[in-house]
Parts: C-alpha cells; structure tokens; sequence
C-alpha cells in the first residue's frame, strides 16, 4: 500500500473530490466555453450581422459544411477532454493525446457528452500520467496507453453516461414545465448556489443539457448569486468589487461564506424569488448552448445564450420575433431584481445583526 501511495505521489495521481469535482470540472466548463459556447456566438454574429465570412461555410468533411462558428462547436469533445487533462497536470504526450479521448467520448456519448467526457477523460489522463516516463518508450507508449483507455471507455460507458444525463436532464426540464413555480425555485437555488461554491454550474448544465424554461430558471440563479453579492458588499468592495463579482464570478466571496454563512442570505433568497418569476411570469427560456445557463452574469454570457436561443427559435420557425416584453423579461431578471431584493433582504438580515461590517470584504 505505502509503494503505492508513493507511486501515486510520483506521478501526480491524487484521488479526491476537489481534484476531479472542482479542478476537472472547472476547467471542463473552460472547454465548452472555449469550443461550443464561442463557436455558437459566432454563429449568431455572422447571422444577425450578415457577414458573409461567417455565414458562408468554409470547410467540408464527410459531405458536412462547416463555418467557422460550427467548426469552433464541433471541437467541444476534445477542447474539454485537453481542459482537464491541463487541470489534471498531464504531462504533454499524455494531454496531446486527450483530443482523441474528447472526441470519441463527446461522439458517443450523444446529447450527454459533457458527462461522458468528464468520467472518461479522468480516467484516461490519469492513465497515462501514471505511464508516462515509466518506458524507454514513452513517446509510443504514452499516447498508446492514454488513447487506447480513453477509447475503449467511450466504446463501453459513454453511450449509457449520455442516456443517463440526457434522461436526467429532460427529467428536470419536464418537470419545471409541469411546476413551473416549485422547480422555479429548486433550480434556481441549487444552480445558483452551485455557481457560487468552488465548482463548476456550467459544467453541470452543460452535462445535462438543461435549456428551455429550466435553463432559465438556471440563469435567474445565478445572476442573483453574482449581481446579488456585488451590491450587497459594494460599500466595502466599491467598484471593483461591483465589477469582479457583477461579470465574473460570485465564487469570490467563498471564503468570506465560510468564515459567516450568514452573508449568503440575501443572493439565496433573491434567487428563490427571481426563478419562479423567471418561469411563471416572464417565460425566461435558454434554448442556446447548455453551457450558458449556469454562466449567469459572467461576461454576459447567460444573456447572449438567451439572445442566440431567441435568434435560433426565430429560425426555426418556434417563436415570431423577439419582443419588448423579452428584453424586460431578460432586464429585470439579470440586472434589476436581484439588485433591489438582494439589497432590500441584507438590510434585514443587517438589522438582525446577522451580518456587520467587512463580512463581505474581498
């Protein structure tokens, strides 16, 4: 046993929820972002914009066109598979060879290939971690090992881990259809407090495909948790802190949540108020990439996700146009109200003495 703890040391093997739930995950969700994510805005730029360049399909393979945007979404498999080989510390033949990995698992693991990449390229980068350098070889073996793993897992689980977040994440999008309200706040709390603890929210809608009404029950969440937390603590982080917190991330404030869970107060009960609002009254869906329901406010893209499903519906014929009433929708439960409620509950919770001065200092 102490041998193999040694060997693992080595090679930089450690097994434990932080490395694979928050180091993997977090950079999985840097992969789509990077891959599916930017690819769909350029998309939805060359087509609202009519730039030719963008529009016009520059590539074919298979007898498939491609544009730009589209060759950018079809590398999501090994852009996430390379992301947490990089989060990993692969050393470079072993992370070389996670596009094969990403792309095999992506391919068959079908709608839930974010998952399947996610379980499988951990395994495969590890694998070949724990090779690399161990042969007189080893720029054979390595990458033998590391593709050879990482294949033949998405040949045996990527398909059943696909079904799995696929049925999964249609469960969750049925049933917030059905109760609207209820799973209004359920998702838009978990979601939202997943956003703001040290592991991925975008990973995990990416990983169940959650658009539709759910996806933006998902986006009300965490815009309260990140334009929440901004207001709340501007008095003593001014405008930067507005800043840092508003476009990129209420996960700032972790340590602060930990040291007085109380300060979390206001963001989460804004978010319990602003997703059934989200679902019942304003109709808020993300029917653009998965990825953008957990991103929130973080550099808009929760709203350009919305826009680009709005864009997509127009085009499939789903929905007319894009009305007034969408952009206030999108306004006021982005931006407004989880400014004024987050604001109007921490006066209370300040009150009670819960929570007093530099709680809230970054």
């Amino acid at each position: 046993m102490e041998n193999i703890k040694r060997f693992l040391k080595r090679k930089d093997i450690e097994i434990s929820l932080r490395r694979y739930g928050i180091d993997a995950m977090g950079a999985m969700a840097q992969g789509l972002f990077c891959s599916l994510l930017i690819g769909t805005i350029i998309n939805t730029i060359g087509t609202q914009f009519h730039i030719p360049f963008l529009t016009t399909p520059v590539a074919t393979v298979g007898g498939v066109e491609y544009t730009v945007g589209s060759i950018a979404t079809a590398m999501s498999g090994p852009a996430m598979a390379v992301a947490i080989g990089y989060a990993l510390h692969c050393p470079p033949l072993a992370l070389f060879s996670m596009v094969s990995v990403g792309f095999a698992a992506n391919a068959l693991g079908g709608a839930g290939g974010p998952l399947a990449v996610l379980f499988i390229a951990i395994i495969a980068a590890e694998c070949g971690k724990a090779i690399s350098k161990e042969t007189r070889v080893d720029i054979l073996v390595t990458p033998l090992v590391t593709i050879a793993v990482g294949i033949f897992l998405s040949w045996l689980i990527a398909p059943p881990l696909g079904k799995a977040a696929m049925w999964l994440g249609r469960g969750i999008m049925w049933a917030t259809e059905l109760q609207p309200f209820l799973m209004g706040v359920v998702v838009s709390v978990l979601v939202g407090m997943a956003l703001t603890l040290p592991i991925s929210s975008a990973a995990i809608c990416a990983a169940l495909g959650l658009t539709g009404l759910a996806g933006g029950a998902a986006v009300a969440g965490c815009c309260a948790q990140m334009i929440g937390f901004a207001v709340i603590s501007f008095r003593e982080n001014s405008w930067g802190g507005l800043l840092s917190q508003g476009l990129g991330t209420s996960m700032l404030q972790m340590g602060n949540i930990v040291r007085n869970p109380k300060v979390w107060i206001a963001p989460t009960l804004a978010s319990a108020i602003t997703g059934p609002l989200a679902t019942c009254v304003f109709g808020l869906r993300m029917n653009g990439a998965p990825v953008s329901s957990g991103m929130g406010t973080c550099g808009l893209v929760g709203q350009i996700g919305v826009y680009t499903g709005w864009v997509s519906d127009i085009a499939a014929g789903t929905k007319s146009a894009i009305t007034p009433f969408d952009w206030i929708g999108l306004v006021l439960i982005s931006f407004v109200l989880p400014a004024v409620l987050s604001l109007a509950i921490h006066a209370g919770v300040r009150r009670l003495g819960w929570v007093k001065d530099g709680d809230l200092k970054l």
